[in-house]
């Protein structure tokens, strides 16, 4: 869209967001230290930012976006969807892939459809096998997020109309059967194929696009990118730039765009190779998304999202095999077609979302900019009652008001009475979780029954009376297994991260043994009523009200169970002894929301995205503002700074893991910070609370070339909060 079509009444919207930003922030904090400066302090919400944050909207709502979202029909029989288990992809025969026009190689050319990239590092230069080769195809599709009765209700709670996608109208109170949402799906699902992989085998993914193709005449609606491309990223693979997916590479290289255009393909290769080939850096669960430039929330919420459990086979160390190495629950089956299935350990991915109720009007500024012309916004849209509602650019960010467990709401999974492995992934545009085992005597009641209305209404469901009766014991984080299990009561999943739990179904934590017919809730305890951070969880306000189940387990019958739970798992990398030596040369990086508003909504050191651009630091203590570039196998410490506002931030970097070694000047490398446990281990993103700095050290090992590092809250993403970082030879 040109400025001078941006223009609102002749004044240009970047200009106009600018000047309200800064009279809206001088009137508002002038009020806020007043009566409300303790309860803003204690939100951190304490600062121009902050101030003008919470006053913006509605300037907003008459110019750019609507700040509105529906409430999702209620779901009337909960618990009664079995959870979706999926079953690994099946590799392509060598005999076919070969056959292919194009068949996947080291040589010049071979690693995209545009001929113009070549594979950095082939496995044969590190003494690994050629890749197994697995094709995945970038569809347009339908989902269904439950196959139970929904009845149609508004914000309070009451009976309302709905539509069907002639624009009929059905009279308040009358069930329905939800119409299937449009998607983008990898092989056409939701969540899409997982990859079960394996170190020391490498995997090459081709991933081709057909979403100019539309075989069943569906309605794209007004999210997802509007050119259709996308860029595959395997979060947190160690890979090389062109195999990454991120913007910052596929901008100056390979497609030279935000993402791969449709009838274009590119194969991503995943060495499945330790950063530095140290076994101490393996990991143990990665998951897969689009990455296109801008719209990666969209894509993400349209369904783009895959799963990559990766196993060691070393030693038999964690193959998915409880009779060796470390024991941990899996029972492996190697499957004719060359991939394997490991019974009793599950991946879980959380996604929430919001469903269309045809009388919410539909605009954001990607609206105003004229993306999705079809779609007429600003408009209602009662042809998609039912289906997903997204809004790009909300205010507050974006939470939805139903969560999917592997794509459908409030499922229910029977299970042996032994050990399972789960696999636990946040896969969701901005929501956090907490989560406990709980047990309940009445049993799982709708929150409209309860008297709830506006966000009391997400989730759907409560167990007010629900009691926590089991515990977790973590053994892996996003950087891979722990060094040991922790007990957990609960625990916190942000955005993108990842953390690995078994739980034992054969006795409760008072020692109880299970018995046939029990039913354990996963429950959420935390609120988070919009997109800028929960409002009660264990730690911060909790309200004992607040417990909304989002899958049942049942007990079954009794099963064998050769696992156990080490004493010890996998030994963390040293830290130098000499780390503090280097904190007067980090780097720094500042996350914080612009006061211009719009598609520069978010910024890091108070500059946008620029896809062509290395980032540079804020001045360190050495008085250097240093470049984003590192040295091949070089390490450093870098420090990544929550500006402020009351938001909070996960943040993730490409690559490889870091060791978080202060969090808000304390040295957190021996204890840990109670807020943030997870400090200790490995991991790919940091959870940054209200003002929060920490301080990461991380490698830069075995590759060169462009990558980028961003807030994983999508929306934040999609609207500049990233940078650019590059490894030089």
């Amino acid at each position: 869209m040109s400025e001078q079509s941006a223009n609102t009444n002749g004044l240009r919207r970047r200009t106009l967001l600018r000047l309200s930003a800064a009279g809206g922030a001088g009137a508002a904090l002038a009020a806020a230290q007043t009566w409300a400066a303790p309860l803003l302090a204690r939100r951190g919400l304490l600062s121009p930012d902050g101030a003008f944050a919470a006053t913006s909207t509605a300037l907003g709502d008459v110019v750019f976006y609507i700040e509105k979202f529906p409430t999702s029909p209620l779901i009337v029989s909960p618990f009664s969807d079995p959870l979706p288990i999926p079953k690994a992809l099946a590799p392509v025969p060598k005999s076919v892939y070969n056959a292919w026009r194009n068949p996947p190689g080291p040589g010049p050319g071979q690693q995209n459809s545009l001929r113009n990239e070549q594979h950095q590092l082939w496995p044969s230069r590190i003494g690994y096998p050629d890749p197994i080769v697995y094709k995945i195809d970038v569809l347009l599709r339908t989902h269904a997020f439950t196959t139970s009765q929904v009845l149609p209700i508004d914000s309070d709670g009451n009976p309302t109309v709905s539509f069907d996608s002639s624009g009929r109208t059905f009279a308040a109170g009358t069930k329905r059967t939800l119409p299937p949402s449009t998607i983008y799906g990898f092989n056409g699902t939701f969540p899409g194929p997982m990859i079960n992989a394996e170190y020391g085998k490498p995997a090459l993914v081709r991933f081709e696009n057909h979403l100019d193709e539309n075989p069943l005449n569906l309605d794209r609606q007004d999210f997802g990118s509007p050119d259709w491309s996308f860029l595959t990223h395997l979060h947190n693979g160690h890979t090389a730039p062109e195999s990454d997916g991120n913007p910052h590479y596929s901008m100056v290289s390979g497609p030279k765009h935000p993402g791969f255009l449709p009838r274009m393909w590119v194969d991503q290769l995943y060495l499945n190779w330790p950063a530095g080939n140290d076994d101490r850096e393996k990991q143990s669960f990665f998951w897969f998304h689009d990455h296109t430039m801008d719209h990666t929330g969209s894509n993400v919420y349209k369904g783009l999202v895959g799963l990559y459990p990766i196993y060691d086979p070393k030693n038999g160390m964690d193959m998915g095999d409880e009779r060796q190495g470390l024991r941990l629950p899996g029972v492996r089956k190697n499957n004719p077609d060359g991939s394997f299935d490991v019974d009793y350990d599950i991946p879980l991915a959380f996604s929430d979302f919001r469903l269309d109720d045809g009388v919410t009007t539909h605009k954001d500024i990607h609206d105003v900019q004229g993306e999705f012309p079809a779609a007429k916004n600003p408009a209602k849209h009662r042809e998609w009652w039912g289906k997903t509602f997204y809004k790009h650019f909300p205010n507050h960010g974006f939470v939805g008001d139903i969560c999917a467990v592997n794509g459908t709401a409030s499922p229910v999974l029977e299970v042996k009475r032994r050990k399972y492995r789960f696999r636990f992934l946040d896969a969701s545009v901005s929501r956090i979780y907490e989560f406990k085992l709980m047990s309940s005597t009445k049993g799982a009641k709708s929150s409209v029954s309860l008297g709830y209305e506006d966000d009391e209404l997400e989730g759907q469901y409560r167990i007010e009376d629900g009691q926590q009766c089991m515990q977790f014991t973590q053994i892996a984080s996003d950087g891979g297994l722990l060094p040991f299990p922790i007990k957990r009561h609960s625990f916190e999943l942000w955005p993108a991260k990842r953390r690995e739990v078994v739980i034992d179904f054969t006795r409760y934590q008072d020692g109880t043994p299970t018995t046939k017919g029990d039913v354990i809730y996963l429950t959420n305890v935390m609120k988070m009523p919009n997109g800028r951070m929960w409002s009660n969880s264990s730690r911060f306000f909790p309200d004992p009200k607040y417990k909304v189940p989002l899958l049942k387990f049942v007990i079954g019958d009794n099963a064998p169970d050769d696992s156990r739970i080490p004493a010890a798992l996998r030994p963390l990398p040293p830290l130098p002894s000499n780390w503090q030596s280097m904190l007067d040369n980090r780097l720094i990086f500042e996350v914080k929301r612009g006061a211009a508003g719009g598609e520069t909504e978010w910024l890091i050191n108070g500059k946008a995205f620029d896809p062509a651009a290395v980032a540079a630091s804020l001045t360190n203590r050495a008085g250097r503002a240093p470049l984003a570039q590192q040295k091949k196998g070089s390490f450093n410490l870098w420090e990544l700074r929550n500006g402020g506002g009351g938001w909070v931030h996960p943040f993730h970097l490409h690559m490889e893991e870091h060791r978080t070694v202060m969090r808000n000047g304390k040295d957190v490398t021996r204890a840990g910070d109670p807020g943030h446990p997870d400090d200790v281990s490995k991991e790919d993103l940091a959870a940054l609370d209200p003002g929060e700095s920490v301080i990461l050290y991380r490698g830069f090992r075995d590759f060169v070339g462009p990558y980028v590092a961003h807030c994983h809250n999508l929306a934040h993403e999609d609207h500049a909060m990233m940078f650019g970082w590059e490894i030089t030879p």
